[in-house]
C-alpha cells in the first residue's frame, strides 16, 4: 500500500491511497465466497455456484461492493497510521480505479485534529491564594451552629418577631381561581429568613397564634412554579402557632452537644482546622485553574469547527437544563438579563471553543509526556463510580461499553491526570497586592519612615 497526503484548509487533509493489484484480486476472491453463500441460482446448490457462472448471471460488479468493503477499511486505517493523523468525523471517499488485475486507487478527504504548538507547560508560576482563618470566622461558624441547634419554644400569645418560626396553614387564589400549588398545612416559616415566597414572611411579622391573615402578593417573574411567574396571588393564612428560638450558650456544654470535643476551646481549634482544610482545598483548586489557564493560553492551536459546534450543542443543552431546574425557560432568562439570543450563543460558543482548545492542549501534553490510563486505573475508577451509585461494577462497565462511553470516560481520566501533572510541576507564588493595596502599603511605609526620624534631623541622601 502506498499513500500520499495533502494538507488542506480548515484542518482538512486529502489522502490518495493505492492498494496493490494482488491484494485487489485476493479481496475479490474473498468477496466471491461471501456472495455465493447469499445467492440462489437455479440448478445449483446454495454456496456451490461456480464463480464464472455467478459473474455471468449477476455481473462482475456483484463482487465489487464486498471486495471494496474489505479493502477500503484496512487501507484507510493503514494510511492514517502511516501519516500519524487523527481523523474526526466521517471521511469522504472517492474511488478512482477499481478493476481486477489493477491496483485500487481511491481518494479520501477528512477533517483531522490540528497540530498543537505547546508553549511552556512545566514549572509554570501562578499565584497561590493565601489561606487565613481568623477568630471572627470561627465565631461566625459557631453562631451558625448555634442557630442550627436552637430549641423552638411555644411563644403562646406573643407576636412573631424576626427570627421566630411561625406554623401556618395557607391557601391562595390566582386569577380568581384556587391555586392548589400555593396551599399547604403545618408549614414552618421563619420570619426574616426570606426562604419562602418573596415578601411572604414579612406579612407574618407581629402575627399571633390563632390569627387569620389575608394579603396579596405579586409573585416574582422568576418563580419555581411554572405558569405563575409575575402573577398576583391572594393569600389566606391561619397562624397555628408561633415559636421563639431558644439559643444555647456557646460554652463547653454546647461544644460537647454538637461535637466530640470536651471543651469549647478544643472545639474552636477543631473548627479552625476544618476551615483551614477547606480553604487549602479551594486554594489548590484555584491554583490549578490558574496554571491550566496559563498553559492553554500559551499554546497555539485552532480548534476544529466541527468539535466546537458539537461542544456548543452540549453547552446549550446543559444551560437549558440548568434553567429548567430553576423553573425558567430560555426566553424568560434572556428577558431578565436583557440579552439577545445571538449574544448568548456567542458567549456559549466562546466557552465551547476554549473547552475544545483545552482538550487538544491536554491531549498534546499527554502524548509529549507519554501519559496513559493504565487498565487497573480505569478498573478502579469504574469500581469507585459503581460504589458511589450503588450498582454492580460489571454492569456499569457493560453499560458504558454499550453506550460507547467507555472511551470518553477513559479520556476524561487522562485529562485529569494531565491537570494534576501540570499543577504538581508548577511553582506557587504569593498573591500580589492589588494596585489600591500597593498604594496604601507605600503610604504606610513612607509615614513610618518619616516618624522614625529624630526631631530636627533630616534623612541623609
Amino acid at each position: 500500500m502506498q499513500a500520499s497526503l495533502e494538507r488542506l484548509e480548515n484542518n482538512q487533509v486529502a489522502l490518495q491511497v493505492e492498494v496493490a493489484a494482488d491484494q485487489v484480486d485476493e479481496a475479490l476472491d474473498k468477496a466471491y465466497y461471501q456472495v455465493v453463500k447469499r445467492v440462489n441460482i437455479p440448478g445449483f446448490r446454495k454456496g456451490r455456484v461456480p464463480r464464472p457462472i455467478l459473474e455471468a448471471r449477476m455481473g462482475k460488479e456483484v463482487l465489487y461492493e464486498d471486495a471494496l468493503d474489505i479493502l477500503l477499511s484496512h487501507a484507510y486505517q493503514d494510511a492514517v497510521k502511516e501519516h500519524a493523523i487523527e481523523p474526526i468525523g466521517k471521511p469522504e471517499t472517492d474511488v478512482v480505479q477499481f478493476e481486477k488485475g489493477k491496483p485500487l486507487i481511491f481518494k479520501v478527504k477528512v477533517e483531522v485534529l490540528p497540530e498543537v504548538k505547546l508553549g511552556d507547560y512545566k514549572g509554570i508560576e501562578a499565584e497561590m491564594p493565601e489561606v487565613k482563618v481568623g477568630d471572627d470566622e470561627v465565631e461566625t461558624h459557631l453562631n451558625m451552629l448555634q442557630q442550627r441547634h436552637a430549641r423552638l419554644i411555644d411563644a403562646g400569645e406573643e407576636p412573631a418577631d424576626d427570627g421566630d418560626v411561625t406554623v401556618i396553614d395557607y391557601e391562595a387564589t390566582v386569577d380568581g381561581k384556587p391555586e392548589p400549588r400555593l396551599a399547604g398545612g403545618e408549614r414552618s416559616v421563619e420570619v426574616g429568613a426570606h426562604k419562602f415566597i418573596p415578601g411572604f414572611d414579612a406579612r407574618l411579622l407581629g402575627a399571633k397564634a390563632g390569627q387569620e391573615l389575608e394579603f396579596t402578593l405579586q409573585l416574582p417573574s422568576v418563580f419555581q412554579i411554572t405558569g405563575l411567574e409575575g402573577k398576583e396571588a391572594q393569600f389566606k393564612v391561619r397562624v397555628a402557632g408561633v415559636k421563639h428560638k431558644e439559643l444555647s450558650a456557646i460554652d463547653d456544654e454546647f461544644a460537647r452537644d454538637v461535637s466530640d470535643c470536651a471543651t469549647l476551646d478544643e472545639f474552636k481549634v477543631q473548627i479552625k482546622k476544618n476551615l483551614e482544610e477547606v480553604g487549602l482545598y479551594n486554594a489548590k483548586r484555584i491554583f490549578t485553574e490558574r496554571v491550566v489557564n496559563k498553559v492553554v493560553a500559551q499554546a497555539e492551536v485552532e480548534p476544529p469547527e466541527s468539535l466546537v459546534k458539537e461542544q456548543l450543542n452540549e453547552e446549550y443543552d446543559e444551560f437549558a437544563r440548568t434553567l429548567a431546574g430553576q423553573k425558567m425557560d430560555m426566553n424568560t432568562y434572556l428577558r431578565l438579563v436583557k440579552k439577545e439570543p445571538e449574544a448568548l450563543k456567542q458567549d456559549l460558543q466562546n466557552k465551547a471553543r476554549e473547552i475544545v482548545k483545552g482538550r487538544l492542549v491536554f491531549s498534546a501534553i499527554a502524548k509529549a509526556e507519554e501519559m496513559r490510563v493504565a487498565p487497573e486505573e480505569l478498573d478502579q475508577e469504574i469500581s469507585d463510580l459503581a460504589a458511589q451509585y450503588g450498582t454492580d461494577k460489571a454492569k456499569l462497565r457493560k453499560s458504558l461499553e454499550e453506550k460507547g462511553q467507555l472511551g470518553a470516560f477513559e479520556q476524561s481520566l487522562l485529562l485529569d491526570k494531565v491537570q494534576k501533572f501540570l499543577s504538581d510541576s508548577a511553582k506557587p507564588v504569593p498573591p500580589q497586592p492589588s494596585e489600591e493595596e500597593s498604594e496604601t502599603l507605600q503610604k504606610e511605609t513612607e509615614a513610618r519612615q518619616s516618624t522614625d526620624q529624630e526631631p530636627g534631623t533630616e534623612a541623609i541622601e
